[in-house]
């Protein structure tokens, strides 16, 4: 038996309409958008403005035409990052960012490499035991200077969940960028309520998609304040040898990954279905019995919150090493898992998990089952008992 227990990685397994959709794109259609007026190719228009609205529709964003697809949530965040900053740099301004000790490497990477070219940033601390930043601490860090805030909304490594709809009123007027890698498609998002400025995501975790699918939805007119960082061949205005400044075209260089956003639009009508209230609740009955059953287990503790606040991503501090535990659940327990750091360093060193080589990573999908939580509960038991004998 396998289980697989690393969703916040990828989502496996994937609806069978996934699969089945992507097949039948590259059987019957397999023609690029915006490359063509014979049929497949309108065809393939159509179902990636289907995609966009689908994805709008999800987050009640006002505008599928500022919905832009990218390479995965990564690439989004470094369009919103970068293009931001270019945009003020090219005016001589002053640029100064705002971030959280949550925030994954994709928010720190491209925040460290902008260091060189004059931006600044602040890491705003987070509470040690619950990995929740206090929005007032958001606020003290603004500066006149600052022209972007960065927040993940759900920790991969903690699945702390920040309170966004607070940190959205205190930005304002300052464009306010949600990294929804660990949420989208677990927990209701609402753009326009939020104040939500940029929403960055992937498609092949909560949104059950595959993998090499993603985007970033903007507010109206933030393209006039976010700088194009990748040009090329879009498929319209061809006469100019300069990029078009239409959206969504303005950011979308090059043939899309149609087969991967073929699936993505059926794993949205499989969620839109459902709807993502409903696969919230059904998720947060998983994370409390998982950690009803941990709650009193020796040699092995939680990292991050205990109950509100969360999504199904926990870390869990051995006394042993957090790899050679992870080892161990797969080849004798069936069970996947994820040790080490987690790409998040400034997150393990607030939670004390640095020097112990991080912390074995647990995360929930769609598809498990209380079954699947009790004997991942049960198999942590009896490794515990194993190490405490």
């Amino acid at each position: 038996m396998q289980l697989y227990f690393d969703n916040a990685a990828t989502s496996f397994p994937k609806p069978q309409v996934v699969i089945g959709a992507m097949a039948a794109y590259q059987n019957d259609c397999g023609a690029s958008p915006g490359r063509g007026a014979y049929r497949s190719a309108s065809g393939a228009t159509n179902l990636l403005d289907l995609c966009r609205g689908q994805l709008c529709t999800l987050v009640h964003a006002p505008s599928p035409e500022h919905c832009i697809f990218t390479l995965n949530c990564t690439d989004a965040l470094n369009l919103a990052i970068v293009g931001t900053a270019t945009h003020f740099l090219a005016l001589g301004e002053p640029v100064h960012i705002v971030t959280t000790a949550m925030a994954h490497n994709s928010v720190l990477r491209p925040l460290s490499e902008l260091d060189q070219r004059g931006v600044t940033h602040t890491v705003v601390p987070v509470d040690p035991i619950t990995g929740l930043v206090d929005p007032k601490d958001i606020k003290k860090a603004i500066t006149k200077s600052t022209k972007l805030v960065v927040v993940a909304h759900g920790s991969n490594v903690t699945g702390t969940v920040q309170d966004i709809e607070t940190i959205g009123v205190i930005c304002e007027d300052i464009p306010f960028l949600v990294d929804a890698a660990q949420t989208m498609g677990h927990i209701p998002i609402d753009v326009q309520r939020m104040n939500i400025a940029m929403l960055a995501f992937p498609g092949h975790k909560g949104l059950l998609g595959p993998l090499g699918t993603g985007g970033l939805i903007i507010k109206p007119g933030i393209e006039h304040t976010l700088a194009t960082i990748r040009t090329g061949g879009t498929g319209s205005a061809s006469e100019f040898p300069v990029q078009p400044s239409n959206m969504p075209d303005k950011y979308e260089s090059g043939s899309h990954n149609m087969v991967g956003i073929a699936g993505l639009s059926a794993s949205l009508s499989w969620i839109l279905e459902r709807g993502v209230q409903a696969l919230q609740e059904r998720e947060q009955e998983l994370c409390e019995l998982f950690l009803r059953n941990t709650k009193n287990l020796s040699g092995v503790s939680v990292v991050g919150p205990r109950t509100e606040n969360r999504c199904g991503v926990f870390s869990l501090r051995f006394d042993e090493n957090p790899l050679e535990i992870a080892i161990q659940l797969e080849t004798e327990f069936g069970i996947q898992s994820r040790a080490g750091l987690h790409c998040a360093p400034f997150a393990h060193e607030t939670m004390g998990t640095s020097n112990c080589n991080g912390t074995v990573r647990v995360s929930f999908g769609a598809f498990h089952t209380e079954e699947d939580i009790t004997y991942l509960s049960n198999t942590i038991s009896t490794i515990t008992q194993k190490v405490l004998s």
